[in-house]
């Protein structure tokens, strides 16, 4: 599939007109036509708007081999992943320093309609590691439908202040821990998700 097959089925999932998306990306309707025929390339900018405005990756819009990958990922929404993990009541973080693997439990996750978030401690080995490398994966296992979730994807540091009081809403101990530290220690990663796998 071409990068222009695949911009063109996901403006179609998306329901939206070539006439719409080139307003929303400022281009000219033509632009996108040419994009979707394979006869234009978009520019860097315009590639890293649609990748976010159509849900999915840079990697998928370049790479034929991505397409499995991004199937299972658009299937579940960070909520539902996020539902799962936590009735699964902890996950698995696995995290690389210095090219040696760290697989810890985690219990603290929160998702969105776009990412998943875990809370951290800037004072915890976690915190270096996620900050040195940032690729990870989260791993959860569900005794009751007996089903793995497997999440591959790269944190950032989250700057939103309304992910850090949802999170503190839904798990107290959060600010009871870091009752006026929040802002010294406290740190929220957000998970950019690059695969999702439930089997």
């Amino acid at each position: 599939m071409t990068t222009g097959e695949k911009i063109a089925m996901l403006r179609k999932k998306k329901d939206l007109t070539q006439e719409q998306l080139a307003e929303i990306l400022k281009v000219s309707r033509q632009s996108v036509s040419r994009w979707e025929m394979d006869v234009a390339f978009p520019e860097t900018e315009k590639l890293i708007k649609l990748a976010k405005l159509l849900d999915c990756s840079i990697d998928f819009l370049l790479s034929e081999e991505n397409l499995e990958q991004e199937k299972a990922k658009s299937e579940y929404s960070m909520k539902e992943i996020c539902r799962f993990i936590r009735e699964c009541g902890y996950f698995f973080l696995a995290t690389a320093n210095d090219n040696e693997p760290h697989l810890r439990p985690m219990g603290m996750i929160y998702g969105d309609d776009e990412a998943l978030y875990i809370a951290t401690d800037k004072r915890k080995n976690v915190y270096r590691e996620l900050t040195g490398n940032p690729m990870v994966e989260l791993a959860s296992y569900s005794l009751s439908s007996r089903k793995w979730t497997r999440i591959h994807g790269k944190m950032t540091v989250g700057s939103s202040l309304r992910i850090k009081e949802e999170m503190s809403e839904m798990y107290p101990m959060l600010k009871q821990e870091y009752a006026g530290e929040e802002d010294m220690f406290l740190v929220i990663f957000r998970v950019n998700v690059e695969s999702v796998n439930v089997y």
